[in-house]
């Protein structure tokens, strides 16, 4: 007999745009024999009503307050801003749902603390979206390193680009992208792009054990393009992080403000006693760009191409947004039925929260932090 559905509600979803859209709708509908999505909560009615009725979903709640209420949810997707993901994600768990809840958990270290704390005291599952580690050439680089290829790991070296809205001196709109420009938002070049790529970092190496770091903010104003207005901003341009894992890999990181020029806007290198292996991708934000390797090892002088096997891609969405987030439903599934923890979780969430805030320490401090 074939398993029941588990039942998602989605808080935060406004067709042609939204993450939720672009890459919740696409992945959970390509996992249509595991997961059924039941409806949306938006800010208002009318919204959920607009956007249930443009992606052909069956329910708009009057709030999220209706939504988590809602018996026939199992699951509740939290895909709005940061500043509201405390609140929605502990009404949630208060009712006892599973949650997954988008990059940045919340707005700071306790807010993320808090939640994993009140996920653990209710027994619920609590899954964070981090899927940079679920990305296929993620995945690939682990086996490549855990198979030797680059031999005894010495050093890894990342300069990636944060993007047009952050950063760069510009947004399309102060309405839908205004909150970026203040640091206490929590959506920011370091809490982002960085944050993302921190958690594929720590897939790959293991915990961080101690940073030291320079935040700068190079741009302090941003015109908003729709309006014309020019904007004062507190968030960082330009974060440069130098530190250690716990096993004693060296790690370097500068994130730059704004989009690459060229296309090119991420360069990751692991260098090694046998070899050495490049990531690149078209911008800093490794869990949503299409990512490629390439390598080196042993006598030779130049760098190929490493293809991903296509076992690794097989049977997932072929766009990368979609595809890397149906990964992480999938290990919640999993999770959920199997009593695994393959999906990342909240405590996952914390500890990259917590290597952001010793980041942010180490730079108002000017000394190293250690976690």
């Amino acid at each position: 007999m074939a398993e029941e559905r588990i039942r998602v509600g989605i808080v935060g979803l406004q067709p042609g745009r939204s993450w939720a859209a672009r890459a919740h709708i696409p992945a959970l509908r390509a996992l249509s024999e595991t997961f059924e999505i039941v409806g949306v909560a938006n800010t208002h009615k009318a919204s959920a009503e607009a956007a249930a009725r443009e992606t052909g979903l069956s329910r708009a709640f009057a709030d999220v307050a209706e939504l988590v209420a809602a018996p026939e949810i199992d699951i509740v997707t939290v895909a709005v801003k940061v500043p509201p993901h405390f609140e929605v994600v502990k009404a949630a768990i208060e009712a006892g749902k599973h949650v997954y809840c988008e990059w940045p958990l919340g707005r700071n270290v306790a807010e993320a603390e808090e939640m994993a704390a009140l996920a653990r005291a209710k027994g619920v599952l609590a899954v964070v979206g981090t899927q940079a580690p679920f990305a296929p050439e993620i995945a690939y680089l682990r086996q490549l390193i855990a198979d030797g290829f680059v031999g005894k790991v010495l050093s890894t070296t990342l300069v990636g680009r944060g993007g047009a809205a952050l950063g760069g001196g510009s947004i399309p709109d102060k309405r839908t992208y205004g909150y970026l420009l203040d640091r206490a938002n929590g959506a920011t070049v370091l809490t982002i792009p960085v944050g993302h790529t921190l958690a594929a970092l720590r897939s790959v190496f293991g915990d961080v054990a101690e940073v030291s770091a320079v935040l700068a903010t190079r741009r302090p104003t941003a015109l908003a393009v729709d309006s014309g207005e020019v904007l004062p901003v507190t968030a960082p341009d330009q974060v440069l992080v130098s530190g250690v894992f716990a096993s004693g890999v060296p790690v370097s990181i500068h994130y730059r403000g704004g989009p690459s020029r060229d296309g090119q806007g991420l360069f990751w290198e692991i260098h090694g006693t046998e070899g050495d292996i490049r990531v690149s991708g078209s911008s800093g934000h490794t869990q949503m760009v299409q990512l490629s390797l390439s390598g080196a090892h042993g006598d030779e002088k130049t760098f190929r191409p490493l293809e991903v096997p296509a076992s690794y891609r097989s049977g997932w969405p072929e766009d990368t947004e979609p595809g890397n987030v149906a990964r992480v439903y999938a290990a919640m599934a999993q999770d959920l039925r199997e009593g695994t923890r393959t999906a990342p979780s909240f405590e996952d969430a914390v500890a990259v929260h917590r290597v952001i805030a010793a980041i942010e320490r180490s730079a108002e401090s000017g000394n190293r932090s250690a976690l």
